[in-house]
């Protein structure tokens, strides 16, 4: 286990419109907004999109996605934390949960999905912890460490 202590910063409360994308339009925000670290969560309409929706092989040393690419509307909540890239970049990682009618899908928004009509977004500020995402070549992933 890899830890650190940090301290609540600001509160954001954000209104995603039809077309934006995510992780980009909350990753931009962070940038705009100096977040240097945070908790995201989001509910609302997801129009389109791809999931990663778990590692083809689970035993592999190494991972390759699973890939759901989805085009009809669904309902949204979703849950992640923010935090910079080694070069300062902040970045999402996020996990949705997606419902039509009786079918669901999960998975991490990583690839790319984007808003229908309206999305509503908490972004909690998480301030001195010195979490990185740093690529473990391992997982051939970003994972947070601290620095």
């Amino acid at each position: 286990m890899k830890s650190a202590q940090g301290s609540m910063g600001r509160v954001f409360v954000l209104r995603l419109e039809d077309g934006d994308s995510l992780p980009g339009c909350i990753e931009e925000f962070a940038r705009q907004n100096g977040i240097a670290g945070g908790l995201v969560a989001l509910v609302g309409g997801i129009g389109s999109g791809t999931l990663v929706t778990g590692p083809e092989d689970g035993a592999a040393a190494h991972i390759t996605p699973m890939l759901r690419l989805f085009s009809q509307v669904h309902e949204a909540a979703a849950l992640g934390t923010l935090f910079p890239d080694s070069s300062g970049h902040p970045r999402l990682h996020m996990h949705a949960a997606l419902g039509r009618g009786d079918s669901a899908l999960v998975g991490c928004i990583r690839q790319g999905i984007d808003v229908w009509k309206i999305a509503e977004v908490v972004i909690l500020e998480i301030t001195g912890s010195g979490m990185t995402r740093k690529l473990d070549p391992a997982f051939n992933l970003e994972l947070l460490s601290p620095e």
